[in-house]
């Protein structure tokens, strides 16, 4: 696996493009990732609306350079992996990530869409955990893992990457417990479709 050869915080100073364009590349280069992500929808499945909404509001609040069509170019060609050369994927989405109101109804009525779409997509898990699960610990960040040897996770500020053998264990370990308490199949199916049924 690539080591990164900028901070995403210098490549948040560049632009959207280049920044979803760095992390395609880490997409491109992973056989096996898992991602845990709270409260909004994992990047693979963003719709194109929804990334435009995303990418709008990273870079009104942080002031960085407007290229969000850019941005949104290489975020979704991600979703184009899925399903290729063998990867998999292993995806545990918060109940609150489906009702997180991003870009408005129109925009989530195609992501919810998008999201049932995806349970039958080849090398894909996706499971959900409800909001009133009974967490076996605490919630934490969104992150992602990638190979097993490489940590990304979601900040305010600048994302860490983490590469430490030991730092990239309690990750797996969090994942581990963290999917115990998520619901896959037609039960995550149901909770998707309520949300949708609800807009």
């Amino acid at each position: 696996m690539p080591k990164p050869t900028k901070a995403w915080s210098e490549l948040h100073r560049e632009g959207m493009g280049p920044t979803q364009e760095a992390f395609l590349d880490l997409v491109r280069s992973t056989t096996d990732s898992q991602h845990y992500c709270q409260n909004i929808v994992w990047g693979n499945l963003q719709t194109p609306d929804y990334v435009r909404a995303m990418l709008k509001l990273v870079v009104d609040f942080h002031g960085f350079p407007d290229d969000i069509e850019a941005g949104v170019a290489a975020r979704t060609a991600r979703a184009e992996l899925i399903g290729q050369d063998g990867r998999t994927y292993h995806v545990l989405l918060g109940e609150s990530a489906l009702r997180r109101n991003v870009g408005g109804v129109q925009t989530m009525r195609g992501q919810l869409a998008r999201i049932l779409h995806s349970f039958g997509l080849p090398g894909l898990t996706l499971g959900v955990i409800p909001e009133r699960a009974q967490l076996g610990i605490y919630p934490g960040n969104s992150f992602s893992l990638f190979d097993g040897a490489r940590v990304e996770i979601e900040n305010y500020g600048d994302t860490p990457t983490i590469t430490d053998d030991e730092q990239v264990a309690i990750y797996s370990r969090a994942f581990a417990v963290l999917k115990r308490d998520a619901l896959y199949g037609e039960e995550a199916r149901a909770l998707v479709q309520a949300e949708l049924d609800e807009l």
